[in-house]
């Protein structure tokens, strides 16, 4: 039987095929990497809790999208039932990253007149040597779409833990404020059956976009 939970949240990765998105999945989830990884086919599902403050725990449901445009028409459904995205791009890769604002659009106005909550993730981030997008751009896209930025690699086991938690816990927030609410038919958020109930307008420290976080060390 699982633990029981307070709230559950669907998150969603996106970016282009081979950027990486399976592997911080199964590194966050299962704790193992592998540099031999199968393309995703349409969309695979991943859980793990995660205690983000004394007395709270959060069951995630991660979604595995495929990046090629061939899946599209599958993964778009899975938008609307998401509170949160990573978008995923890889370090070593332009395109990846000049793709990020078309991932970005394509979500966002399929989901109106909902939000979803984003961090913009550069991955493969032991790969310094072949790096193709600087960390200043990086972000400064982060600062232009009003999102958080951290680099991870899945590889070495840097940062992943961190970018899901960041995401969490800035959903969580987003709830305490009473701007994100669980609603009738849609499966982004829902409430345990020992949920907390929230308080819009408590006092909690503002959290900042665009942060940079620690880099590789393998």
């Amino acid at each position: 039987m699982d633990t029981l939970w307070q709230y559950q949240f669907r998150i969603i990765l996106l970016g282009d095929s081979t950027v990486g998105k399976s592997s911080l999945l199964k590194r966050f989830t299962d704790g193992i990497y592998s540099d031999v990884a199968d393309p995703t086919v349409g969309v695979d599902f991943y859980a793990r809790s995660l205690d983000i403050e004394p007395g709270v725990k959060i069951k995630l449901q991660l979604w595995d999208t495929a990046g090629q445009e061939r899946f599209r028409s599958i993964t778009t459904s899975y938008y609307r039932n998401s509170v949160g995205g990573l978008l995923v791009f890889d370090l070593t890769n332009r395109k990846t990253f000049d793709h990020v604002r078309e991932w970005h659009k394509e979500v966002s106005e399929h989901i109106l007149p909902h939000h979803m909550v984003y961090i913009l993730i550069g991955h493969k981030s032991d790969l310094n040597k072949d790096r193709k997008v600087s960390r200043d751009e990086a972000e400064q896209l982060a600062a232009e779409l009003g999102i958080r930025y951290i680099e991870t690699s899945a590889k070495c086991n840097s940062n992943v833990d961190r970018a899901f938690e960041l995401l969490t816990r800035d959903i969580y927030e987003l709830m305490k404020m009473g701007e994100i609410v669980t609603r009738d038919g849609w499966d982004g958020v829902k409430s345990g059956l020992t949920a907390k109930v929230l308080y819009p307008g408590d006092d909690e420290e503002e959290l900042p976009t665009a942060t940079a976080e620690k880099g590789c060390h393998c």
